[in-house]
């Protein structure tokens, strides 16, 4: 028998969905102002931003990626395209730059590569939850009727 603490935990559930897919947004979205804008502070191993003559580089690629992809999944707009892409994205930057660095991710600095590709895999799976931009486009959307089904005679 679930108590009732666990159920209330159970209905909070979409919510913490929400919480989860606009804390880690927020924290990913910065590393892409970061590499473009400098913002909250440029993190490059030059200790400048990307240049505009390398912003369709593989750096540049990736720092545009974030800041968009960061800012869509931060108010929940397109978020299960998205967090697929940025997944992939993810999975590219830990083998690219960080697996050929040893085995272990503490010791290679991938952790936040793998745990950022493994939560947009899942988001993109499991939807942004209620407090997004997504959710109020499904509400407004009128429901499908058989009538308005292409196959309906």
């Amino acid at each position: 028998m679930i108590s009732t603490i666990g159920m209330g935990w159970r209905r909070l559930a979409p919510v913490f969905l929400s919480v989860l897919r606009i804390v880690t947004a927020f924290v990913f979205l910065q590393y892409g102002t970061a590499k473009l804008f400098g913002l909250p502070g440029p993190i490059l191993p030059n200790g400048g931003t990307v240049p505009l003559s390398q912003l369709f580089s593989q750096i540049g690629l990736a720092a545009m990626l974030e800041a968009a992809g960061g800012l869509l999944l931060l108010i929940g707009l397109f978020s299960r395209p998205v967090a697929f892409l940025l997944s992939g994205e993810m999975a590219f930057a830990y083998f690219i730059g960080h697996a050929p660095q040893g085995f272990w991710p503490v010791l290679n600095q991938g952790v936040p590569a793998i745990l950022f590709s493994f939560i947009w895999l899942y988001l993109s799976a499991a939807g942004p939850g209620p407090l997004s931009v997504d959710a109020l486009r499904a509400h407004r959307r009128p429901a499908p009727t058989i009538a308005s089904h292409p196959n309906a005679a």
